[in-house]
């Protein structure tokens, strides 16, 4: 990946401006006459609005680019107060502990004292909806932690899915405002089922890696508790010496990954739009504090020359396989904020706030983050002061000399606010110890150019959609048909399947077939050969859940007259299997039970469906069932629970509900008097079951 290897950004471009795919899949070519120049705000016709100004092909972005920072600082204030993305977050406090040091690599204290306990805080998000969006849309999760480390303040801001949407950082404007709602309607609200998503997406080749990933059972978790977090970009680790390394971050939850099914995660958002945070609450507030290990990549600027792919670009990911990760601490989540506005909704994330012994990489997409977000922060915040804000300040000494400004908090002293100078012992001036940049050559043409090496936009793709299980690809299939068939304009249905015939045939057949296509179209043409990459099993997520019921939930379902025994056994077996346990009945306060005691209940059935739940258990009477076979939210509860694929427990009194739901005994429905059986099946899914209870793709 030579930097005299480059190309214009449009080479890459599936269509130009000139260029609308028609019905049958051709290209229909368009006056060009019919598109106005696109400008500056003052005027000026921009010639490439598809990459950042960069030193040289691979080097990094230049602050001169003021068509970027125009573009960027515009969106960045596009929205008072709320974020513009990732607005609806659950924050909490917590701590990091290194296990493995990783002293040849960096001065970084928090990488290198074992032992050492640094406080943090993170911040889980959706990304596309508002504030008052709800919890379980099919979305990526923003991961953003700060640490408040002995040497300064540390924000690793990534999210659950280890690639993005785009190369570079100038497009972004673009790619937000085609996600969001669209404008002259104000809907859809958190979802990418529309038209102008689609539309970019399909006009977008470098995304079709995140299509696989986002349209993956990766963004409808079961739990905040229960996702992966990526550092998404390359950066750099400077030891003593001042030799770098290149890393990538990742966060793996000690709960394993755990994901909902489409219609659990529909059906979660009306029961309850709170689910995650609630869940993420609940767990605290129990002392079940979730907990994730930190892992990094490490590998050096030769090792990166030998890749298939280029590490610089955030469309691609280095498989584990290639690169092992190395676990090296551990996250722990165990303090709820005193005020969610003061705390989760104030913090500040920066990828540019970073401590001696972090840098960063020429990634273009992280260079225009190292820019956008103090800018954004400085819109949504009010102030250049937001740092004094206390979830946003280090906890470690900090002095300079800048001053004043709106929402001063401090009042600094003496006459020098200056440096260097002479007439103060004891103002901050720099020193050696503090943070210094890697050591890097840079040469190369300067210009809007995307180097050679950025060209190849299916290989991962393919080989991520080829490396999940079975269940995962029909999931997938299953995505694309219901967000493609919201898209109301055929063409750009078919530009998406002609992409697909570059990842998978068989998933662009199915995707065709369940959008009533009567002819697939023709695949388009890549700018750069598909590869053929090894099967990466760390790619799925069914492979990677945990065979354990530790975080996850059992519901209960009784009424009066409910055999008191049977109860008790059941929630003790859950509960030793560490899973928490919720009594559910027709109404709220207490039951009472087969031996005339009393037994309070947790949650109202209407108002509790078995969807909040990961297996339920239907403990009746024969009067009771009898009474409940009229009442809807009894059916349904069963009924959710098995379309759900999940474990069901039932006596000879819902036996008679499971009957009236129709609902056939499969290895997780099973009598309650088979516990270890019921415990068994709880931890998973009923996988094999989703052909029996829903079409599939």
């Amino acid at each position: 990946m030579s930097n005299d290897k480059i190309r214009n950004s449009k080479d890459s471009a599936p269509f130009n401006k000139t260029t609308q795919v028609g019905q049958g899949g051709e290209l229909h070519q368009l006056a060009e006459d019919t598109h106005a120049a696109l400008t500056t705000n003052q005027g000026l016709s921009i010639s490439d609005n598809q990459n950042s100004l960069k030193s040289n092909p691979l080097g990094p972005v230049l602050l001169e680019d003021f068509i970027l920072r125009e573009k960027i600082t515009h969106f960045d204030h596009e929205r008072i107060p709320e974020r513009i993305v990732h607005a609806r977050g659950t924050g909490v406090h917590g701590y990091f502990e290194l296990t493995h040091s990783l002293e040849h690599y960096t001065t970084a204290k928090i990488l290198t004292e074992v032992g050492e306990k640094t406080p943090l805080f993170t911040r889980i998000s959706t990304v596309a909806g508002g504030s008052g969006s709800v919890d379980t849309p099919r979305d990526v999760r923003g991961f953003a932690t700060k640490f408040y480390t002995k040497e300064g303040n540390w924000d690793l801001v990534g999210n659950n899915v280890p690639v993005f949407f785009i190369q570079d950082a100038i497009k972004f404007p673009d790619l937000v405002h085609a996600i969001k709602m669209e404008p002259d309607r104000g809907f859809p609200q958190s979802a990418t089922a529309h038209d102008t998503f689609w539309d970019f997406i399909s006009l977008t080749p470098e995304s079709m890696h995140m299509v696989m990933w986002i349209m993956s059972d990766r963004t409808i978790p079961r739990s905040l508790r229960m996702i992966e977090g990526f550092g998404v970009h390359s950066f750099r680790l400077i030891n003593e010496a001042g030799n770098s390394t290149f890393v990538k971050f990742h966060w793996r939850p000690k709960l394993g990954l755990q994901s909902m099914v489409w219609d659990e995660a529909v059906k979660t958002a009306g029961a309850d739009p709170d689910f995650m945070r609630r869940d993420m609450f609940e767990a605290i507030e129990s002392g079940d504090f979730p907990e994730w290990d930190l892992a990094v990549q490490l590998f050096t600027e030769q090792e990166a020359e030998e890749f298939p792919f280029d590490h610089l670009d955030a469309t691609k990911l280095i498989p584990e396989e290639l690169v092992p990760l190395q676990y090296i601490g551990r996250m722990v989540l165990d303090r709820w904020p005193n005020n969610f506005f003061a705390e989760t909704e104030q913090v500040a994330f920066c990828p540019s706030h970073v401590v001696p012994g972090i840098d960063f990489s020429n990634d273009p997409l992280l260079q225009g983050r190292l820019f956008s977000y103090l800018d954004t922060q400085l819109s949504r915040l009010g102030s250049p002061n937001f740092h004094q804000i206390p979830v946003n300040a280090p906890k470690c000494p900090f002095a300079n000399h800048q001053r004043d400004g709106h929402m001063q908090m401090e009042q600094p002293t003496g006459r020098v606010a200056y440096e260097p100078n002479s007439l103060s012992g004891t103002s901050p001036s720099e020193t050696p110890r503090g943070f210094n940049s890697a050591a890097v050559n840079e040469n190369g043409i300067k210009g809007r150019i995307r180097a050679e090496s950025f060209a190849d936009h299916y290989s991962q793709a393919k080989q991520f959609f080829m490396s999940q299980s079975s269940y995962e690809q029909t999931h997938i299939a299953s995505a694309l048909i219901f967000e493609l068939s919201k898209v109301e304009h055929v063409h750009i249905r078919e530009a998406m399947v002609s992409h697909l015939r570059n990842i998978s045939e068989e998933l662009a057949s199915r995707v065709a077939d369940g959008l009533g296509f009567k002819t697939i179209p023709n695949p388009y043409k890549p700018a750069s050969a598909v590869e053929e990459m090894p099967p990466s099993p760390a790619l799925q997520l069914i492979g990677k859940m945990k065979d354990t019921l530790q975080g996850r939930s059992v519901g209960i379902l009784i009424s009066d007259g409910s055999d008191a025994t049977t109860i008790s056994t059941i929630k003790k077996a859950a509960i030793k299997a560490g899973a928490s346990v919720k009594i559910v009945a027709p109404k709220i306060g207490e039951a009472k039970l087969s031996d005339g005691t009393l037994l309070k209940i947790d949650g109202q059935l209407a108002g509790t469906p078995s969807v909040i739940f990961d297996a339920v258990a239907i403990v009746l009477s024969s009067d009771s069932a009898k009474k409940l076979s009229t009442e809807a939210a009894a059916i349904d509860f069963i009924r959710d629970a098995f379309g759900h694929l999940k474990a069901i427990a039932s006596d000879k009194g819902g036996d008679m509900l499971l009957n009236l739901a129709n609902i056939s005994v499969d290895a997780g429905v099973v009598d309650t008097t088979r516990l270890d059986t019921f415990i068994t099946a709880a931890k998973t899914r009923q996988w094999d079951r989703e052909k029996y209870v829903r079409a599939t793709p």
